[in-house]
């Protein structure tokens, strides 16, 4: 098993313009390689990524001096990843893809040549691009790396294979129920309050948007201003997925069996009225954290049908009603139950699964 770590790196004037240097060869290589590729299919050829590459090397690169100085496998990966892209784009998984925007998204990658990486400590020595410092200390070995601007940082990000180690379990099965007002609702009780990061930052990003607007484009004040909104909503990224982590790592750890819904999350942002609010919770990134650290730590992901009536079914004795948004409490006429809805359906969901819960559960 894998996993991934990503990490701020910690350079100074010259280490940033050397790394800019090849994000921009990375940029320049794939958008020529699109741009021939297009051409080819145009006119009725069928190119892949290694005619690409070889073209390249034979009669391009040596038209480009200040290609030598920078290290070769930033344009073989580029040709790799532009491969990935059509192969996505032909199987339906993504778009067409499209050209590179200097500013946006700057990455490469490189590798050792086939050697293993080696990461200890502090300070790390990167194939070709020699020592850089990490704010964090680092114990990895990995095949390749790849080193990304953010919001006018630098990060280095890199997998690694590790062997799972299931954790002890408090409870046998749990159901999770997602929601706008409380993040997570289980079945044992507790609930994770909605931390609402964007919401929270909305004015704040107003303003710096209104600064940028009245900026001359492409000045020092406009590039620095475009630097400012970046980083703000880099922030509200990682309030986000910090407290998506720290609760999809406390369900993976401490639960045998992790119940949750297929929501129909696109459905669910047709609903103006509640989109941003449900865009703001993380409902995708949510479950596809569960699915893998479910593995790490020896649980088993569950996802019950999409058209379960979980909200809708009494968890006491199974009388179905309409629940509107706006009842917050689910009154059954049949036994008499009065119940929080989200608390109702999280322990509708762990019955669904139909196994046995221990006492803890």
């Amino acid at each position: 098993m894998y996993k991934s770590i990503k990490t701020k790196l910690k350079l100074n004037n010259k280490q940033k313009t050397f790394l800019a240097q090849h994000a921009g060869y990375s940029r320049w290589v794939y958008n020529w390689g699109l741009s021939l590729w297009n051409a080819a299919y145009k006119d009725g050829y069928k190119p892949n990524a290694r005619k690409l590459r070889e073209v390249f090397t034979n009669h391009t690169k040596p038209l480009y001096p200040w290609m030598k100085n920078l290290s070769s496998k930033v344009y073989q990966y580029a040709f790799r990843n532009l491969g990935e892209a059509f192969k996505r784009f032909f199987q339906g998984l993504g778009k067409r893809p499209r050209f590179k925007k200097k500013g946006r998204s700057d990455s490469f990658t490189i590798d050792n040549c086939g050697k293993p990486v080696e990461l200890n400590g502090w300070s790390h020595k990167l194939p070709f691009i020699g020592w850089v410092k990490t704010y964090e200390p680092i114990e990895a070995t990995t095949q390749k790396i790849t080193i990304s601007r953010q919001a006018g940082n630098w990060y280095l990000s890199l997998s690694y294979e590790f062997s799972a180690t299931p954790t002890p379990k408090i409870t046998d099965v749990v159901g999770v129920d997602l929601g706008v007002k409380t993040l997570a609702t289980l079945s044992t009780g507790q609930a994770f309050p909605s931390i609402k990061p964007y919401r929270t930052a909305q004015d704040k990003l107003a303003k710096l948007q209104r600064e940028l607007s009245r900026k001359v484009k492409h000045s020092n004040n406009w590039h620095n201003s475009v630097i400012k909104l970046a980083r703000q909503h880099r922030r509200v990224a990682n309030i986000r997925k910090d407290a998506l982590q720290k609760l999809t790592t406390h369900l993976a750890k401490n639960h045998g069996h992790v119940v949750i819904e297929d929501l129909n999350v696109s459905g669910m942002m047709a609903n103006h009225k509640l989109a941003k609010s449900i865009a703001d919770q993380g409902f995708y990134e949510f479950r596809r954290q569960l699915e893998y650290k479910t593995q790490w730590y020896g649980s088993e992901l569950v996802v019950a049908d999409r058209f379960f009536p979980s909200s809708k079914t009494c968890s006491n004795c199974g009388h179905v009603q309409d629940m509107p948004l706006h009842l917050r409490t689910y009154d059954c006429p049949e036994c008499g139950l009065s119940i929080d809805r989200d608390l109702n359906a999280s322990i509708n969901l762990r019955h669904a699964v139909g196994l046995t819960v221990n006492a803890c559960g």
